[in-house]
């Protein structure tokens, strides 16, 4: 058997907005937000009493989405927003651009800060690491033959 595909990956967040007007500027489309609890939400996550607050992101593509949640309850218990790139968990998410200069400007205008530099692989793609809003790794990627001027 095999998978039909990936439905979305989650991201914890303090400020949902922030975090909401970070991923549409880099080009996700709110699809929908919503408050999530009772007893069915308890049980898939194995929270007691737990009451979070969901956006749905959408890639421009269509197939892609990215889930942002703030709990109200219970206390969030683990703060990873300052791990290396080489911590163990999942850690960031990795998106490909059109054009990874505008990308860097516009986000840089929502708070993100380049973690290292941008580096050329292979002659294939420009890549770069951002944190976003609360330390959220953000990894981007332009193909070069789709380069646009320097």
């Amino acid at each position: 058997m095999t998978i039909k595909r990936m439905d979305n990956i989650g991201i914890v967040v303090e400020d949902l907005d922030a975090a909401i007007e970070f991923f549409a500027e880099l080009g996700l489309a709110l699809e929908g937000r919503a408050p999530i609890e009772g007893d069915w939400a308890d049980g898939v996550t194995g929270l007691r009493d737990m009451r979070v607050e969901i956006a749905m992101m959408r890639t421009p593509d269509g197939h892609g989405r990215l889930e942002l949640s703030r709990f109200l309850a219970p206390p969030v218990v683990a703060d990873h927003r300052d791990a290396p790139v080489n911590a163990l968990g999942y850690l960031r998410v990795m998106f490909t651009v059109e054009d990874l200069d505008d990308t860097i400007a516009r986000l840089g205008k929502r708070g993100a800060k380049l973690v290292g530099k941008v580096v050329d692989y292979l002659d294939i793609y420009r890549l770069c690491y951002l944190r976003g809003p609360e330390g959220i790794l953000v990894g981007l990627a332009q193909e070069l033959g789709q380069q646009a001027p320097r």
